[in-house]
């Protein structure tokens, strides 16, 4: 791009709510350019995404899967269809640490779209539910985008939709013809092109509560070249109960919230829904294990953990890479 058009450029806001949250894109525009046909076509997107992957939405493609009779094959969208293949990318990578088949044990905790009360279920109540959770039950056809509902399979992409929709909004966008954008949604981002400064995107990545109080962990900013950024950690949606906390994260492994959930997981990636389906995973492996598989996957991943009330921060060799020399 010509210095002389970066001049004629100025950077525009939009915003709007979906899935729960609030949605935000900041995009580089022709001085003056009416921007309600990029709103409604935005919201339009993020609307469709509901359509098709929300819980709350008694009429959505998942919420009829979910209470389809055992059996039954479901030709699943494209966007649903997506959102299903990187699940169970996700979910073998990192040996089940993430899993969408989660919605009962979600629902019986009190999270999610069942409204409940948040409690700690009995261990007979989560025994009896186990057998209805376990991404292997899955049977997916990826090449005829269907899916087999084997029986009180319940599936809950909470952890995965609003990054797909920050991707979904970055093709509209780049089909619209818009050079240079900052999606977000509900925290999830993604950045491409250069600001008319010719500067690109640069963000503050998301905090623990604390963390802005701990001296030892400084903050970091990464700028955003064609790239995704996922936070997930124990500040958003948890409860507390016989001196214990339990965050909305849930292991697959234990049936219960993750233990010690770190504060806070960040995670940098190519696309959003696998930004934020690893941040999930991470949350759920910890910084040990998180680690170790983010090296040998080559995955951007920062750890946020809490120890003798100080804050732990831990990098993986490719979110080092991000920060540039300085650090």
């Amino acid at each position: 791009m010509s210095n002389d058009t970066l001049l004629e450029q100025e950077v525009a806001g939009l915003g709007g709510a979906t899935m729960g949250t609030t949605w935000r894109v900041r995009l580089a525009v022709r001085r003056g350019r009416d921007l309600h046909g990029l709103h409604a076509g935005i919201q339009a997107t993020l609307d469709d995404v509901v359509a098709q992957m929300s819980n709350w939405e008694a009429s959505s493609d998942i919420s009829r899967y979910n209470h389809a009779a055992r059996g039954t094959r479901h030709r699943l969208p494209a966007g649903f269809a997506h959102v299903m293949s990187v699940a169970l990318e996700v979910a073998r990578a990192s040996h089940g640490a993430f899993d969408p088949t989660l919605g009962p044990l979600v629902s019986l905790w009190g999270f999610g779209a069942s409204r409940g009360p948040l409690r700690v279920p009995s261990q007979t109540e989560r025994d009896a539910i186990a057998a209805r959770v376990g991404w292997c039950r899955l049977v997916w056809d990826a090449e005829g985008a269907e899916l087999l509902q084997p029986g009180g399979l319940v599936l809950d992409l909470s952890a995965i939709a609003k990054g797909y929709g920050v991707d979904a909004v970055t093709a509209y966008l780049r089909h619209a013809g818009i050079g240079a954008a900052l999606v977000e949604v509900g925290g999830e981002l993604h950045g491409y092109g250069d600001k008319p400064d010719g500067e690109p995107w640069r963000v503050l990545v998301e905090s623990a509560p604390d963390e802005d109080a701990a001296a030892d962990v400084p903050p970091r900013v990464l700028a955003l070249r064609d790239l995704a950024v996922a936070t997930s950690g124990d500040r958003w949606h948890h409860f507390d109960a016989g001196g214990e906390r339990y965050s909305h994260t849930f292991d697959p492994r234990l049936r219960r919230p993750v233990p010690r959930a770190p504060a806070a997981v960040t995670v940098v990636a190519g696309d959003a829904t696998r930004a934020d389906a690893w941040a999930t995973a991470m949350t759920v492996l910890g910084s040990e294990q998180g680690l170790a598989l983010a090296e040998r996957l080559r995955l951007a991943v920062r750890f946020l953990e809490r120890s003798g009330g100080e804050l732990k921060e831990s990098l993986s060799p490719a979110f080092e890479k991000l920060l540039g020399p300085d650090r």
